[in-house]
């Protein structure tokens, strides 16, 4: 789809940078043309530059974060990518767990939760592996910009296209209800986890204790629209609440900002990191 000469793209761009830290480049422009629809109906508007004049004219706080969501990418799915979670299953969570024999206790974070299908597998896997972890305080949140994604992880209900995307077959009847035409994740799973809506690159990160530790924390294709600084102040942030020997899984193509506080460990077709001069 051609975008439109007359619409001041640079002016959307900038709501979304505002809100969320995305770059995006003017070749992507036509995005906002095809994933602004649905709101530009909802509000009785009919073009973009209908949408740009309302703003210009009064800044409409709500209007602009519903801007920002619109344009996050929400691209999951179950188990996505299974070497992470196989790496974890085999290796490194049952190290982390002989080292938390004393609290029993588990906290992992999957942040740009989207629709929760990470965050539930993760619970999933706990569940299916590690029965021995049955009267320990376990807990999986899970964290998203998108109010629309946040909502549809806490109901954990989904669609059959949904649920063929990376499920293992047998897990299908063991931690999934039918209810026709879709799937509810089953309750002793869901209250393994939590979701609620957070901006990781807000003014307030989502996480401010100081007792705020995470053994695991997922931050998987979340970066690669940031900017340098946005990376490192993100990832200075995820520094300070993952625990001392916890696990941080990034995207495939990921790299941290600031190398000299994170040592990359390449292990089962997969790269993990750890906090600097930490020793396994």
């Amino acid at each position: 789809m051609e975008t439109s000469a007359s619409v001041d793209y640079g002016y959307l761009r900038q709501i979304v940078f505002d809100i969320s830290q995305n770059v995006l480049d003017p070749s992507r422009d036509y995005l906002f043309d095809t994933r602004l629809t649905k709101l530009l109906r909802n509000r009785g508007m009919n073009e973009l530059d209908d949408l740009v004049r309302r703003l210009r004219m009064c800044r409409d706080s709500p209007l602009e974060r519903e801007i920002a969501e619109a344009m996050t990418i929400n691209e999951t799915s179950f188990f996505r990518d299974t070497r992470p979670f196989e790496l974890l299953r085999t290796e490194l969570l049952p190290k982390i767990i002989e080292g938390r024999r004393g609290v029993r206790a588990l906290r992992m974070w999957s942040a740009a939760c989207s629709t929760g299908q990470e965050g539930y597998s993760l619970a999933m896997m706990i569940h299916e592996h590690f029965p021995l972890l049955a009267g320990w305080t376990i807990r999986i949140e899970g964290t998203d910009i998108c109010a629309e994604v946040v909502e549809k992880a806490q109901e954990g209900r989904y669609n059959r296209i949904e649920m063929n995307r990376g499920l293992p077959v047998r897990f299908l009847v063991r931690y999934f209800d039918n209810l026709g035409e879709q799937w509810q994740v089953k309750e002793p799973v869901r209250k393994m986890t939590s979701f609620r809506l957070a901006n990781l690159c807000g003014p307030h990160f989502p996480f401010q204790r100081q007792s705020d530790r995470f053994d695991v924390i997922f931050l998987r294709n979340v970066m690669l629209y940031f900017g340098q600084e946005t990376r490192r102040e993100l990832l200075r942030n995820i520094h300070r609440v993952l625990a001392p020997d916890g696990i941080l899984f990034l995207g495939s193509s990921e790299q941290p900002a600031d190398p000299s506080i994170w040592t990359s460990v390449l292990a089962g077709g997969t790269c993990y990191f750890r906090k600097a001069g930490n020793r396994e």
